[in-house]
């Protein structure tokens, strides 16, 4: 998939893929997820280079119209069982923010799959038909130097589907 930004390679290069989470071989364990935290390449099993995955902390607000509150955290509940890495959503009647963890490559592999993320799951999730109004996606680094400097949300807990 090729994404238009400032300094993008010309037409006919190499282009690349959108990734989120990594399976099998190319998952890392959780201890050498230090190691890949810079966003340098590694060595892939084949013996090529593959970019490292890092983790970013993603919050969704989406709004619109209102909803019954019931069919909205019947909603919420069946989007966080349909993608198990929901941390936290809390909700009203017109308005909804998601909090996750996802795993890319860099910032705009994780903003894109968060930005399909409503869409994908609205009709399997029978989600109110809201539009996103925000996204902030920052890494594991950042999170938690906010968090010790007093500034951000809290961690999110209790995890689960809870209102405002």
């Amino acid at each position: 998939m090729r994404r238009g930004r400032p300094g993008a390679p010309p037409r006919g290069s190499a282009e690349r893929t959108l990734t989120s989470v990594g399976t099998g071989e190319d998952a890392a364990r959780p201890d050498d997820r230090g190691t890949e935290r810079d966003g340098a390449a590694q060595h892939a099993p084949e013996g090529g280079r593959r970019e490292a995955s890092r983790l970013w902390h993603i919050t969704l607000s989406v709004s619109g119209a209102e909803a019954p509150l019931k069919e909205v955290r019947r909603a919420l509940e069946q989007l966080a069982h349909d993608h198990p890495f929901l941390l936290t959503s809390r909700y009203a009647n017109d308005h909804a923010e998601i909090r996750y963890w996802e795993e890319a490559r860099d910032l705009h592999d994780a903003a894109a799959v968060a930005l399909r993320l409503w869409g994908e799951h609205r009709s399997t999730a029978k989600l109110p038909p809201w539009e996103i109004v925000g996204l902030e996606v920052i890494d594991r680094e950042t999170y938690h130097q906010r968090l010790a400097e007093g500034y951000g949300p809290p961690p999110a807990s209790p995890v689960g589907v809870h209102p405002f």
